[in-house]
């Protein structure tokens, strides 16, 4: 079978970054400039559309021919920009970013390319950004270019023919990265679920057009008030500015600040006997402060045409686990509801009453925080059924350490919190409940399950938020303690993988837990081999002290934090939070195929939680979709796996 190597690239007026890629090509000034490609590593050729050549005809045939494989980096924008002109099917594609991700490294083809050590005249020219900023977004009019709003390629010819080779560049390095990945295969049920993942991602989901304009409207104008109050009582030009909001708190208080944070800003405002003025300015600051607006600005920027949003989704977009990310309006983190009352809190935000919104709820900013899950809505003539696996990463975590008073929780009543409480303090589960004065033990038991199952102590206790719920410093090694005493499965489990894990680096050879899981490793990787058979990626592993003076694997990988490239350090309970949260997320895309092999449509998928758009008389229910959601695929026989739902009109937190 033959291989098409394709990279474009293109013109469009809309900001790609905000609006998306699916606004991007929707824009009638879109268009494709450059078409570099290669049949089977051979030297590449490029099409100067702009100028006026043409792709060849065999190319264009080859596009639908499922006897060539089309392959690109981001194969998503190829895939999207092409199919503006000509038919192709996106079963036919193979994204080496995609790939990439599977094997644990980068996604950006420079920094890939870095990774890989790729030779100097493989990598990514350097010079790229610049030439994109001229040749492929619109540009200022000034005195200079006469005017014009854009870059063409005969306004310099110079430049243009740098951008033809770094064009062809970009297909020569990915080229080269196709020919390394390739020692690793991307498996065929992942090449499925990707294709799935395509078909949500372009079908996308309805917003309220009516509900983000209101609400953009009232915080336009709740900005304007709150910004007024705060220079009148400092007198500022811009009490926005944190270098003269600290300033002028300084000058007119005791309080040494460091920084306008919301933990410092939450920390005076707590201390009651503060400075009244201070206390305002602060708390308005804290209102200006919330990042509900930009929500919706993002929801306005990329919602298409027909009022649907598209590409919310990053396929594999965490390293190893796999798990989706969130683009654009960033759906994997959007604020919990609480308002009782949220049909009448989208009517009244519609009509843009933010006298009666004041009335009602008080703080305004916050009901439109908690009403942006609502702007997602099914078409007209349809509901959302809306299902999520319950306490997912628990149950399987169970399941693999073969806890068994866990597993026969959740195969029972399935209240893990008074269970685990129980299991804790020696307590009756019966006793747990509403009213009795046990009851406050769920609280440590609810924290414990949050923070604890990845070799968590102390520290996630706090970070998990156990100190604002009322529990004392000194009370926390005994939580931790006594989670680990009722839990000794799970400690074993964390101590083998991270055994397993540290023989298989040394030795090369392969282990195999009794639970299923395997280890193994070749030149570049160790890796881990799950129930489900796909494989956790760990680049150039090695062993080392780490922090503690302990030895530990090592490996090459993206700081989530700092977003380089560079040396992590693991342990045995991360290693257990990857290979749970992996599994998890298979069962998740199994779930999701198994739906729409059953003919549900899914809207978009957050989490372990699927919204799936349905016609009000299909009969499709929501017991249905569960059903199809819980179908376990043979190699999670035995686990206990369940899920609850909800009907609704608008997305939201039941």
């Amino acid at each position: 079978m033959r291989t098409l190597h394709i990279d474009l690239e293109t013109y469009s007026d809309i900001d790609l970054k905000k609006a998306g890629l699916y606004k991007y090509v929707q824009s009638p000034a879109f268009e494709i400039m450059l078409f570099a490609y290669s049949y089977d590593y051979e030297p590449v050729q490029i099409v100067d559309l702009a100028a006026g050549e043409q792709i060849p005809a065999e190319i264009i045939r080859d596009l639908n021919n499922p006897g060539v494989i089309k392959t690109a980096h981001n194969a998503a924008f190829e895939i999207n920009c092409l199919k503006k002109y000509f038919i192709t099917d996106i079963g036919q594609w193979h994204c080496t970013m995609v790939h990439a991700y599977y094997c644990g490294l980068p996604g950006q083809l420079g920094q890939l390319g870095k990774a890989l050590g790729l030779p100097e005249n493989r990598k990514k020219m350097s010079v790229g950004k610049q030439l994109i900023r001229y040749f492929c977004v619109p540009c200022a009019p000034t005195q200079n270019n006469y005017g014009r709003t854009r870059n063409r390629w005969y306004h310099d010819r110079q430049k243009w023919e740098l951008f033809k080779s770094y064009c062809v560049r970009d297909v020569e390095s990915e080229m080269e990265i196709h020919k390394i990945l390739e020692a690793h295969p991307f498996p065929e049920i992942e090449h499925y679920n990707w294709i799935l993942d395509q078909y949500i991602n372009s079908a996308g989901v309805t917003v309220d057009r009516e509900l983000i304009e209101g609400a953009l409207d009232i915080s336009a104008r709740m900005q304007g008030e709150l910004s007024g109050r705060a220079k009148k009582i400092t007198g500022l030009d811009n009490p926005n500015s944190v270098t003269q909001l600290k300033q002028w708190i300084q000058e007119n208080s005791d309080l040494e600040l460091e920084d306008l944070k919301k933990q410092t800003v939450a920390e005076i405002l707590a201390d009651k006997s503060g400075d009244e003025f201070i206390r305002e300015v602060l708390k308005i600051r804290r209102e200006l402060g919330k990042t509900s607006v930009k929500k919706y600005e993002a929801m306005d920027a990329c919602m298409g045409g027909d009022g649907r949003i598209r590409g919310l989704l990053q396929f594999y977009g965490a390293n190893r686990t796999g798990r989706w990310a969130g683009r654009l309006v960033q759906i994997q983190n959007l604020p919990r509801n609480y308002i009782s009352t949220l049909d009448t809190a989208r009517e009244l935000v519609k009509k843009r009453q933010t006298d009666v919104l004041k009335a009602i709820y008080g703080n305004v900013p916050d009901t439109l925080s908690q009403l942006i899950r609502t702007a997602f809505v099914p078409e007209q003539g349809s509901k959302f059924l809306i299902a999520d696996f319950s306490a997912i990463e628990a149950r399987v975590l169970s399941w693999f350490a073969g806890e068994q008073w866990r597993l026969d929780v959740f195969k029972t009543h399935g209240k893990i919190y008074e269970a685990s409480a129980s299991a804790m303090f020696g307590v009756d589960i019966d006793l747990i409940k509403k009213g009795n004065p046990e009851y406050e033990l769920r609280g440590k038991g609810k924290i414990a399950e949050l923070a604890l199952g990845y070799q968590g102590g102390i520290g996630s206790l706090v970070s998990m938020g156990a100190l604002g719920m009322g529990l004392l410093e000194e009370e926390l090694p005994d939580i931790v303690r006594r989670w680990r005493g009722s839990n000794r499965r799970i400690v074993d489990f964390w101590y083998a993988v991270e055994r397993y894990a540290l023989d298989t680096v040394r030795s090369g050879l392969t282990g195999y837990m009794p639970c299923g899981i395997a280890f193994s490793r070749d030149k570049d990787y160790l890796m881990i081999i799950l129930p489900s058979g796909r494989k956790l990626y760990y680049y150039q592993p090695e062993i080392r002290p780490n922090s503690l003076g302990r030895d530990a694997i090592h490996f090459k990988g993206v700081n989530q934090k700092t977003k380089k490239w560079e040396a992590i350090s693991t342990y045995g309970g991360k290693l257990t939070e990857n290979i749970v949260q992996a599994a998890a997320r298979d069962l998740l895309a199994n779930s999701m195929m198994n739906l729409y092999r059953a003919g549900f449509k899914i809207n978009f998928h957050i989490h372990d939680e699927v919204i799936l758009e349905v016609p009000e008389n299909s009969g499709r229910t929501l017991d249905e979709a569960i059903h199809v959601m819980c179908r376990l695929p043979a190699w999670a026989e035995g686990l206990p796996l369940s899920a609850d739902g909800f009907e609704t009109y608008y997305y939201k937190k039941d």
